[in-house]
């Protein structure tokens, strides 16, 4: 069943805006469109995004009204970073003996190099004593003299004591200036890295403040009164008031979009996903089920802003070849877009007519080893799309796909200035450009444990087809290329879910304060529209550095699939065999609910105890949990408390390294609620009664419980 309401996202890119509509029930792809992004419209990027929408409602035949989710991603924040287009920032350190010292050390933020020569604007006042009213005015007025446009109040310890920061931050805004307490930013210690991370949101503060009320009141103007929603850095996306504060979460929200698109719509469990565009391919991993995430380092330096960990190689489609001696030498990292060529694959047959081989030097600085083609119809880039189309690896209907034979006629004149055929040479270009590709993709293999006979790679973007197909040839790996790969970022943005996460050192965390940490997370995702039925949280606590971190996740609506399209039986045990690399007649089924199934094998080893790996697959047919070695028992809610205390006691491991609960999973409803990031059995099983609560009595639970060795 199908009804008349969409989600919308909106992809702002350096050149492109890019909307798509997806069917809210079924989540299918309805319609796309691509407008200039208009950074120099008295609206700015605004004006483009309406734009946009307004074309994608024509294109559709929806209206204003029928839209039930919209979301938006940009580069804006990232881009005034890189560029140097940020405000001046008036730092307050507060404190009095040691503390001051420690404060008046971040006076030195003013050296942080922003772009070439532009470091950040930063102007430094103290307040000894934060409830000292005419003292706080002083300091301001220093700041403001200075020509500050925003506040940071910072404060040694203000994560347990955070009074002097707001006090300070209540005296700014009095004013009307926009202010940041390092405190709001993140809840974790070290007064630097806190610190540096506040600066660096306040920076960004005005303009993205000025961007958000003019977006805003266009979306409103438009007649759309689905709330407005923003792309975080981390893959969810974040209410407008939430941006207003925290603008630092859209930073390096770019790649987030095309991950949570994959991740979302490709249903990847495991794996890593590669955006290729035209002259980059930026790599993430999918583990689990879920993003990769880290700190990330802005400005040269780590931060407090966790976002997916993605690693950029500068090899895209339209990446060009180098050749010297009769070999070819690299690809990359010049494109065609930059040299200002065409690609040779999509010129004509006659524009390609008496074309010769040629070296050139793109830039001033590059070398002049970069191939081009001098023909009939002008000069043109021999590129990484023109041998997968040589190839043949660029699949019909593919945003990058051309003329077969022309892709060859291309690649002639290299292959001769090379003395081989227009195979072997198409085969060594996409060689080299992918060798780069691979070596990335092998080290984030290594850095998360991701198994190479399970890892599947994903292409998206316009340039795709000229990275993954042949890197999966050449690694031996499972690849395919996403569908509508070429807006991929936009789906993602349509389909992401409202994302907030939690941070607190919390030494010898106990059960209520981690139970407290988790209610935060939940809240703070509801409270910015989700759907409160349907909230995941995932739980994860540290011993090592006592951090207690719950991220929570969830939908502005509950969502209900069109279920027409799902795997029967026979697919889902396909896919669980396929996953286990191992024959169907192996496979059984271990245990169920209404959206998943349980597959288990055995491995029988000599010399070792056997293993039992298993597989969790939805109702789609998409594998959505793997565990190497693990055990299932099906209960129910009214049971599972008594029988959870069992399974946990039983596989709970004593060492020297401490007590290790077993990482455990609960499949409940339509949900997997992992709890696999707790190490210690009483507070494992408060978060499992947590996650049992308002639940009938009678409703089944599967537990898949893995000993950690």
């Amino acid at each position: 069943m199908t009804t008349h309401r969409i989600r919308v996202g909106i992809d702002v890119g350096g050149t492109f805006t890019d909307a798509v509509a997806v069917d809210a029930t079924t989540l299918r792809l309805l319609g796309q469109v691509k407008v200039p992004t208009s950074h120099h419209h008295e609206d700015g990027v605004a004006h483009g995004i309406v734009e946009a929408l307004d074309r994608l409602l024509e294109q559709t035949g929806h209206t204003p009204e029928d839209v039930t989710f919209l979301a938006h991603g940009t580069t804006q924040a990232t881009n005034a970073l890189l560029e140097g287009d940020v405000a001046t920032v008036g730092l307050l350190g507060i404190g009095t003996g040691p503390g001051a010292m420690l404060t008046r050390r971040l006076a030195a933020f003013r050296k942080l190099e922003l772009a070439p020569g532009k470091r950040l604007p930063l102007a430094y006042a103290h307040v000894a004593d934060p409830d000292d009213a005419p003292a706080v005015r002083a300091a301001l007025d220093e700041v403001v003299r200075e020509g500050a446009e925003v506040v940071v109040a910072s404060q040694p310890f203000s994560v347990d004591r955070p009074e002097g920061e707001e006090a300070v931050a209540a005296a700014a805004r009095e004013r009307g200036l926009p202010t940041t307490a390092a405190h709001d930013i993140t809840s974790l210690y070290g007064l630097h890295k806190r610190t540096r991370t506040a600066v660096v949101n306040a920076a960004i503060l005005p303009r993205m403040l000025a961007t958000a009320d003019l977006v805003d009141a266009s979306i409103t103007k438009a007649g759309v009164s689905a709330p407005l929603m923003v792309m975080r850095c981390d893959g969810g996306v974040m209410s407008l008031d939430e941006m207003r504060r925290r603008p630092l979460l859209t930073v390096l929200s770019g790649p987030a979009a095309g991950v949570a698109g994959a991740l979302m719509q490709e249903r990847i469990s495991e794996g890593l996903f590669l955006e290729t565009g035209g002259t980059s391919t930026d790599i993430s991993v999918v583990r689990r089920g879920k993003f990769a995430v880290r700190h990330a380092t802005m400005l040269g330096r780590t931060s407090y802003l966790s976002a997916l960990d993605v690693r950029t190689v500068g090899v895209g489609g339209g990446s060009m070849v180098r050749i010297d001696g009769g070999e070819v030498v690299g690809v990359g990292p010049r494109s065609a877009h930059i040299a200002g060529l065409p690609y040779a694959c999509f010129a004509s047959a006659e524009d390609l007519r008496d074309a010769k081989v040629t070296t050139v030097r793109p830039m001033a600085d590059d070398p002049a080893d970069y191939a081009v083609l001098d023909a009939a119809g002008g000069r043109f880039a021999i590129t990484m799309t023109c041998a997968a189309n040589a190839l043949g690896r660029v699949p019909e209907g593919d945003f990058a796909r051309c003329d077969q034979e022309v892709a060859r006629a291309a690649l002639a004149p290299l292959a001769a200035a090379l003395g081989t055929d227009v195979f072997s040479a198409a085969t060594k270009l996409l060689d080299a450009g992918t060798d780069r590709v691979k070596s990335v993709v092998e080290a984030m293999m290594r850095d998360y444990r991701l198994e190479k006979d399970t890892a599947v790679l994903v292409g998206g973007g316009g340039g795709a087809a000229s990275v993954t197909p042949h890197l999966a040839a050449v690694t031996g790996q499972e690849g395919r290329i996403a569908r509508h790969n070429e807006v991929i970022s936009p789906i993602g943005v349509a389909l992401a879910l409202i994302r907030e996460q939690v941070e607190r050192i919390i030494p010898g965390a106990g059960q209520e304060q981690i139970l407290a940490v988790r209610a935060e997370a939940e809240a703070a995702v509801v409270a910015q529209g989700a759907a409160a039925d349907g909230v995941e949280v995932e739980v994860t606590v540290d011993p090592q550095t006592s951090t207690v971190r719950a991220v929570a996740t969830g939908a502005t609506e509950l969502r209900t699939q069109d279920r027409a399209h799902r795997a029967d039986e026979a697919d889902r045990l396909r896919a669980a065999a396929m996953s286990l690399r191992t024959d169907p007649a192996s496979v059984r089924v271990l245990a169920g609910t209404p959206a998943h199934t349980v597959y288990g094998t055995e491995v029988r080893r000599r010399f070792r105890a056997d293993r039992h790996p298993v597989r969790v697959v939805d109702a789609d047919g998409v594998v959505r949990l793997h565990a190497p070695d693990a055990r299932v028992e099906t209960t129910t809610v009214g049971r599972a408390p008594e029988v959870l205390a069992g399974l946990v006691k039983e596989a709970t491991s004593y060492g020297d390294g401490g007590v290790r609960a077993p990482a455990l999973r609960l499949l409940l409803g339509s949900r997997i609620a992992d709890l696999s990031g707790v190490l210690d059995p009483d507070p494992l099983l408060a978060l499992a009664r947590s996650e049992l609560r308002s639940r009938a009595a009678d409703e089944p639970v599967v537990a898949v419980v893995e000993v950690r060795s």
